[in-house]
């Protein structure tokens, strides 16, 4: 897929404890603009502008159209290779730093306190940012001790006002439960709230991959959930199904996906 046509590569949205009712009239109101508050206070848009796979000489490019379109969230990623021209494509727009959000991620080769430690001052030098809003770690590599070092190497760079939310990308349920509890040793060593809390976890997801028992721990700690590939990568949009609400609607696949995401309660589940 032409980088150029990646936009709405990122679908997201709050999973708490509200009802389908809440969604369904949220939804009605949906837009580029509309955002929703992270366990840490701050807020995040709904639709964001994925750059995976988006060479570094053309990312300045296609993020700044991004922003013409209406977009202001651009996720990031050190594995991408491509943090410094989306950050040129934020000094460049003309747009105030506080309305634009910006996503970055531990690479999975640097897992681990010091390592990630590293991998965030990289992104600083590369980025020229004065701060960044939302950090992932990337996957759960590199074992237990790795990922909490990992943990705490992010929660230290929040307290110092570096990162605003920390959170995690491609978890599993066990995963979870690991950070859950770890968070919950540091708060009995340091006082409550000073453990973290997982803002966002970031999962691929769509009706194909619905993923509800990722969902409902999410759903049911408050945690903002963010869906990549949620139209599949363009793959399944001659599915019987879609084709038939798409004439239903009068909608593209990508719309009818894109809605579903931002819409259906629980992902399906």
């Amino acid at each position: 897929m032409r980088a150029t046509s990646r936009l709405s590569a990122l679908t997201t949205q709050l999973l708490g404890p509200r009802s389908s009712r809440h969604y369904a009239t949220m939804a009605n109101d949906l837009s580029l603009k509309t955002e929703y508050t992270m366990l840490s206070g701050h807020k995040i848009p709904a639709l964001g502008y994925g750059v995976y796979q988006t060479p570094a000489d053309v990312a300045e490019e296609v993020v700044l159209h991004s922003f013409k379109a209406g977009y202001r969230h651009v996720d990031s990623a050190r594995v991408y290779r491509n943090e410094g021209p989306c950050a040129e494509a934020i000094k460049k727009s003309g747009i105030p730093r506080s309305e634009i959000f910006f996503t970055s991620k531990v690479p999975p080769r640097a897992m681990g306190y010091e390592a990630t430690k590293s991998s965030i001052t990289s992104s600083f030098s590369q980025t020229g940012l004065d701060y960044i809003d939302l950090y992932l770690i990337h996957a759960p590599y590199g074992g237990k001790e790795a990922r909490r070092g990992t943990w705490l190497a992010l929660l230290e760079a929040q307290q110092a006002g570096r990162i605003r939310s920390i959170g995690v990308s491609n978890y599993g349920l066990h995963h979870l439960d690991e950070l859950e509890s770890y968070i919950h040793e540091l708060e009995a060593q340091h006082g409550k709230g000073k453990g973290g809390e997982i803002s966002v976890g970031q999962w691929e997801l769509h009706p194909w991959l619905a993923r509800p028992d990722i969902v409902g721990w999410c759903r049911e700690r408050g945690v903002v959930i963010e869906a990549y590939c949620p139209i599949v990568r363009g793959q399944r949009f001659e599915e019987p199904v879609l084709k038939g609400l798409r004439e239903k609607y009068g909608k593209t696949a990508a719309q009818i996906l894109l809605r579903w995401s931002l819409q259906k309660v629980g992902f399906g589940c």
